[in-house]
């Protein structure tokens, strides 16, 4: 299994041990012993970087490793990687908004279902509890602007063997994602819409 450096570390690169590079179609699947690389899932689009002077092009999830493609082949052993960082930023902050939007709509009664933290289409669906309340864009704005002034910190604990992510005193998420050390990293999210589909309330986000 592949050691997951992201749990618990916000770098961006190390020195790893490449444990195999396999041919596949146009490219290279790589597997390491740890990986510092987030592969796509979660809602979360993957990392891209390198690994040593190979480009990595996309990182998947296969079941039980993290498979990483890249351009051109590596050599097993010991190399550095680097995460590319604009991207992790990005990647990072958009995650982190999905997570204070579904604080706050749950909070006003509504279970979160499914998110999706990816530019141009980010958006968290909820379905309505028995004391769900209307929900509207200002409202939900000024919540979210409200939290992030006050710079709420990361908290990453663990519960029953899984990983879960908080900031300051909102409750913990079970969450393989990456997230902001604190609010202010954040910047600014905006509510672009909400729509109502067959039940579902879908919060249509950016961040800026």
């Amino acid at each position: 299994m592949t050691l997951r450096l992201f749990f618990h570390s916000d770098d961006l690169k190390a020195n790893v041990e490449i444990l195999e590079c396999t041919p596949y179609e146009h490219e290279f699947a790589v597997v390491l012993r740890a990986t510092l690389f987030h592969p796509q899932g979660g809602g979360q689009p993957c990392d891209t970087g390198w690994i040593g002077e190979s480009r990595v092009l996309r990182v998947v999830q296969d079941p039980d490793r993290i498979v990483h493609f890249v351009d051109r082949p590596v050599e097993p052993g010991m190399t550095q990687i680097r995460v590319d960082e604009e991207r992790r930023r990005f990647n990072t902050r958009m995650h982190s908004a999905g997570h204070l939007i579904g604080h706050f709509v749950q909070a006003m009664g509504w279970m979160p279902i499914k998110a999706q933290h990816w530019p141009g289409e980010a958006r968290v669906q909820f379905k309505p509890a028995d004391c769900a309340q209307e929900v509207d864009v200002q409202t939900l704005q000024h919540g979210l602007a409200q939290w992030i002034a006050h710079d709420l910190p990361r908290l990453t604990s663990s519960r029953e063997g899984a990983r879960e992510i908080g900031f300051g005193e909102l409750p913990a998420y079970g969450c393989g994602g990456t997230h902001v050390r604190s609010l202010k990293d954040l910047g600014a999210v905006t509510i672009e819409s909400l729509s109502h589909k067959k039940g579902t309330l879908s919060v249509h986000y950016r961040v800026d």
